[in-house]
């Protein structure tokens, strides 16, 4: 790899653009050596951006892109200096990074960004002022209205998602946030056959009635139903079979009765 070297800053612009023109070229140490050279800046770049949800080392990473697609983008042939390219190329990457990879749910578009304009705000003001701005702070230091901050704070909040297994009250870590929500009851499911079957039932005699229940409520064997009514499994077997043929046949009747 060839040496890299730093030239007084009088002379840096111009070590910049040899370098350009070498990796235009086909050197592969240039594009090396620009990575090298620039990397404090996509270091810099990565701070501004980092936000205390997300692990700076990630954000690096996403500046570093940024700083590669700008190395292999940038026209050797402008007259502007490669720094005025890389910048905008870096921070457009780590917006697309918090836009698209960091939120739980996703905001629209304007509102997203705008949320963390607002973020970065505050954290500037909160290191100016020694406390947490205020909405009208927040307004004046953004150009924007006191509702669009509020709706820019609310979009926020949307960025990181909290597990249902989170304690809701800190002082009672054994309550979470999933016992806040509802659950199903299967008895409603079951609320109406329920009703259904007792309705049928009746037209049972008693002791058929206590076999079923004995069998589908109490859930015996047919050998335990008959220790308790005295009679042999074979017939308490006869007797479930002929009882539910009997409710089959009140049910096929009470439905055709109903069509009419």
């Amino acid at each position: 790899m060839t040496p890299t070297f730093h030239p007084p800053n009088a002379a840096r612009a111009q070590h910049d653009r040899w370098l350009l023109q070498r990796m235009a070229d086909g050197d592969p140490h240039a594009r090396d050596a620009l990575a090298e050279r620039f990397m404090p800046l996509a270091r810099k770049l990565a701070h501004r951006y980092s936000c205390g949800h997300d692990t700076y080392d990630d954000v690096f990473q996403v500046a570093c892109i940024g700083l590669l697609k700008a190395i292999d983008g940038f026209d050797v042939g402008r007259e502007v200096a490669f720094s005025s390219y890389a910048v905008p190329t870096i921070v457009g990457e780590l917006k697309r990074y918090f836009r698209d990879r960091t939120w739980t749910v996703r905001p629209p578009r304007d509102l997203l960004e705008r949320a963390l304009r607002i973020e970065r705000a505050g954290e500037r003001l909160s290191e100016k002022l020694h406390h947490a701005p205020t909405v009208g702070q927040l307004a004046e230091a953004l150009g924007l209205t006191a509702e669009e901050v509020l709706e820019g704070l609310e979009a926020g909040r949307a960025q990181h998602g909290a597990s249902l297994d989170s304690p809701f009250d800190r002082g009672d870590e054994t309550r979470t946030l999933g016992d806040l929500f509802g659950d199903v009851d299967s008895g409603f499911e079951r609320a109406e056959e329920r009703v259904l079957t007792e309705q049928l039932s009746r037209g049972l005699c008693e002791r058929d009635r206590e076999i079923l229940r004995l069998r589908f409520e109490e859930d015996l064997t047919q050998s335990e139903i008959g220790s308790l009514l005295g009679v042999s499994q074979m017939q308490v077997s006869r007797l479930i079979r002929s009882a539910i043929e009997r409710l089959r046949a009140v049910a096929a009747h009470d439905e055709q009765m109903a069509l009419v």
